[in-house]
């Protein structure tokens, strides 16, 4: 962005293999006089000068754009309906010239450009536009013309920079102050910023340390599907020194709409945890595609989880809710966003009041080694997930540069032991999931 524009821009003719590019001037006039409104004007006769004289769009700098394998380009619109690329300065006669051309500078296979289903006027792809004419003057028309021939590649697009971009696009969180009372018709599924302790004049009434073995368990477990997973917490709890710690992580091997399946998972892990002489001191579970933040629905179950752990001794404990977000594209680099929380109860003028998410503050300790059992129960996710429709495609890529596998084992490296042979053990890993599919 921001070189100098040749100054004898070339007039690029690429995509011309596709069925979409423009008509000539003299073309488009021939079939305009001939047929008029009356009559249909066939799909490759709506071309973005149809469109600019008769008002659907207008010219102007950077008003498209095409995003395509983690890379965005854009161009003008000019008034002859040709397009500028902003980059370079080079001139297309048509939204497939331009789509081709771009799409081939990032992969080189591309041998069409679909580009009326993947240039965006403003935001809205062309062939939208395309729609919106056909409505507008030829309302007795199969819209069918407005589409035909248009493959849209976005879902090729999609799939090879994932999850990246898919689903979350429109949970936008809001601030805890903004809910007010607890309305049945409100969408479980909104997501709410934590706040601090200190901004609801609370301390955090108890310490955290969480292992690396416990963080590298719980991120490769969320990695591996673009279903939401969950998974409990074990560690210990001191009465003395307010002191939680979470040793092992222990993920459900099931789907969460699997009620049958959950009761035997759960006693499997009760059953792990007692051997080991831990106890259960919280859950997590993944949001794949959004921000790492709290549902209404994720805070009445911390609040449900806090409360049943402390019926069950005689004192304070406190239960810790971890939420992963793996492939949410407002992540910083490859690594998951990985958010402790805890949840306030309402005060008690207010009980019809949802629960306060908060932020805990943690220390996270490096483990010596990847032990066997945390290996072992990576294995085993493995075989869980393997083939099933929802497991990632690892050989695809996350951004232009980074496949998924690539993703996966940088986030973990954010969580490695002290003892470097980690990496060949974890190799072992990597290679029986990229024979998952």
């Amino acid at each position: 962005m921001g070189s100098e524009p040749p100054s004898s821009p070339q007039l690029l003719e690429e995509g011309g293999e596709e069925e979409d590019e423009e008509l000539s001037g003299g073309e488009e006039s021939d079939l305009r006089a001939s047929s008029g409104r009356g009559s249909l004007l066939t799909r490759r006769g709506i071309t973005l000068r149809v469109l600019l004289k008769d008002g659907l769009v207008e010219p102007g700098d950077g008003v498209l754009s095409i995003h395509y394998l983690g890379k965005k380009f854009v161009g003008d619109l000019l008034c002859d309906g040709k397009i500028r690329w902003v980059e370079t300065g080079q001139i297309f006669n048509s939204p497939s010239a331009w789509a081709t051309h771009c799409k081939r500078l990032v992969n080189p296979a591309k041998k069409s450009g679909c580009g009326w289903a993947s240039v965006r006027y403003r935001g809205q792809k062309l062939v939208q536009y395309k729609t919106s004419w056909l409505h507008k003057y030829q309302p007795s028309a199969d819209l069918n013309l407005a589409s035909e021939g248009e493959e849209d590649d976005e879902d090729e697009e999609e799939d090879m920079s994932l999850i990246q971009r898919r689903g979350d696009r429109d949970r936008v969180p809001v601030r805890y102050c903004n809910l007010g009372m607890r309305d049945a018709a409100r969408d479980p599924h909104t997501l709410v910023e934590l706040s601090a302790f200190s901004a609801i004049n609370r301390f955090q009434p108890f310490n955290v340390a969480v292992s690396s073995n416990v963080l590298l368990l719980m991120d490769f477990h969320c990695h591996l599907t673009t279903s939401e997973v969950v998974g409990y917490l074990g560690g210990r709890w001191d009465t003395n020194t307010q002191l939680l710690t979470v040793l092992r992580a222990f993920p459900c091997r099931t789907r969460l709409a699997d009620r049958d399946a959950a009761p035997a998972v759960e006693e499997e892990i009760c059953q792990n945890l007692f051997m080991r002489g831990l106890s259960l001191v919280g859950w997590y579970h993944s949001h794949p595609r959004g921000p790492a933040l709290p549902s209404l629905q994720d805070i009445d179950s911390q609040m449900d989880h806090q409360l049943r752990l402390q019926g069950s001794s005689n004192g304070f404990q406190p239960c810790l809710g971890i939420i992963c977000g793996p492939y949410y594209h407002g992540n910083q680099g490859v690594a998951s966003t990985i958010t402790p929380f805890w949840v306030v109860p309402p005060p008690e003028q207010r009980p019809n009041d949802y629960g306060i998410p908060v932020a805990v503050e943690v220390t996270y300790v490096q483990d010596n080694f990847l032990t066997s059992d945390v290996l072992n129960e990576m294995m085993l996710l493995v075989d869980f997930y393997r083939g099933a429709p929802d497991l990632v495609q690892f050989s695809q890529h996350w951004s232009a540069d980074t496949t998924v596998m690539e993703k996966i084992k940088g986030s973990m490296s954010g969580h490695a032991p002290k003892d470097q042979a980690y990496a060949q053990i974890l190799e072992h890993v990597y290679n029986q999931l990229s024979g998952a599919h």
